[in-house]
C-alpha cells in the first residue's frame, strides 16, 4: 500500500505540469484564427472588409478557466483540491465540445461574411490552430480526470501558509504598574496629584518611616 501511495505521489509533477500545459495551449489556441480563406477572400479578410476573424472565444475563455483551476488545486488540499480538479476537467470537455461544435461553424461563418463583401463561395481550409484547440483541452481533460483519481495522494502545502484561524490567544499578561515598584512614581501620577490640588512630597513624607 504505501509503495502504491508513493508512486501516486510521484504523478503530482508531471500530471500538475500536463494540466497547466493544456489549459495554456487552449487559451492560446482559441485566440488564434482557426480558418482561413483562400483566393479573394483572404484579400478581402486582410483589408479589414471582414469584421469576422474565425477565433474561438469561447474555447479561449474556458482554457483561463482550466489555468486557474489548476492554480487552485497546487494550493489547496482534500476534497477542495479534487473539487477544484473535477472544475478544471469539466471546463476541459467544454473545450473540446466547443473546438468541434467550431469544425463547421466557423467556415461557416467566414464563408457568411466574405458574402457579404461580395465574395460569394469563398475556399476555406482549417489551421494548425484549431487542431491545436481541439488537442490542447483533451490533454487537460486527461490530466484533470487524473487529478481527481489521485489527489488524495499528492503531497500538500503545510499549514502554516494557511490564513490565520480562530486560534485562541493565551492569556494576557497583567499590565505593569507603577505599585509594583515602590518607591517610583510616574510623571502622570504626579500630575494627576497636582491637578487635584494635592502635594504629591507630602504624601511620600508621610508614607517615609520616621
Amino acid at each position: 500500500m504505501s509503495e502504491r501511495r508513493t508512486d501516486a505521489r510521484r504523478t503530482f509533477g508531471p500530471v500538475v505540469l500536463l494540466g497547466l500545459v493544456g489549459g495554456g495551449l487552449t487559451a492560446v489556441a482559441g485566440g488564434r484564427a482557426a480558418v482561413t480563406a483562400a483566393g479573394q477572400g483572404a484579400t478581402a479578410m486582410s483589408s479589414g472588409l471582414v469584421p469576422y476573424d474565425a477565433h474561438q472565444p469561447l474555447v479561449s475563455a474556458l482554457g483561463l478557466v482550466i489555468l486557474a483551476c489548476w492554480g487552485v488545486v497546487l494550493v489547496t488540499r482534500g476534497r477542495v483540491r479534487r473539487a477544484v480538479a473535477a472544475l478544471g476537467a469539466l471546463a476541459a470537455a467544454g473545450a473540446v465540445a466547443s473546438a468541434v461544435s467550431g469544425w463547421s461553424q466557423v467556415p461557416d461563418r467566414l464563408r457568411t461574411e466574405l458574402a457579404q463583401v461580395g465574395v460569394p463561395d469563398a475556399a476555406t481550409s482549417h489551421t494548425a490552430w484549431w487542431w491545436c484547440s481541439l488537442l490542447a483541452p483533451v490533454l487537460a481533460l486527461v490530466a484533470g480526470v487524473l487529478a481527481v483519481r489521485l489527489a488524495p495522494a499528492w503531497p500538500e502545502m503545510g499549514t502554516r501558509y494557511d490564513a490565520p484561524g480562530g486560534a485562541s490567544a493565551g492569556p494576557a499578561a497583567p499590565a505593569a504598574t507603577v505599585e509594583d515598584e515602590p518607591g517610583e512614581r510616574s510623571s502622570l501620577d504626579l500630575w494627576k496629584a497636582l491637578d487635584e490640588g494635592r502635594d504629591p512630597t507630602a504624601a511620600d513624607a508621610e508614607q517615609r518611616p520616621e
